[in-house]
């Protein structure tokens, strides 16, 4: 077989990747851990907290999503850049006012 064929037919497998593609990619794991985090915080009966990191990680999902072009965005981008900016700063913003006004309720 000649390299020219050997080279086409290396080209045409699949690549098995264990690791992100794209700098999106890796801020999308790195955002899906620390939501998950954050709900184990609120299982753990620190729900202002836990909330507060949810909203962190959406509002760094946001920044990032706001400068990196929808190449490198990987999975952070759903939609339009405004659009995906636009849902997870308003919700992050949301989650972190709603784990700061809710006062707090007796124990029983």
């Amino acid at each position: 077989m000649s390299e020219q064929a050997e080279g086409e037919q290396q080209a045409e497998q699949p690549e098995h990747r264990r690791h992100p593609s794209t700098v999106g990619g890796a801020v999308f794991l790195v955002v899906l851990v620390v939501a998950l985090a954050g709900i184990g915080i609120v299982t753990a009966d620190r729900w202002r907290l836990g909330i507060q990191c949810v909203a962190g990680a959406l509002g760094a999902a946001a920044l990032v999503r706001l400068v990196l072009p929808r190449r490198d965005a990987g999975m952070l981008a759903v939609r339009s850049r405004w659009l995906d900016v636009t849902l997870l700063a308003v919700l992050a913003g949301l989650l972190w006012f709603l784990a700061g006004s809710i006062p707090d309720q007796p124990t029983m």
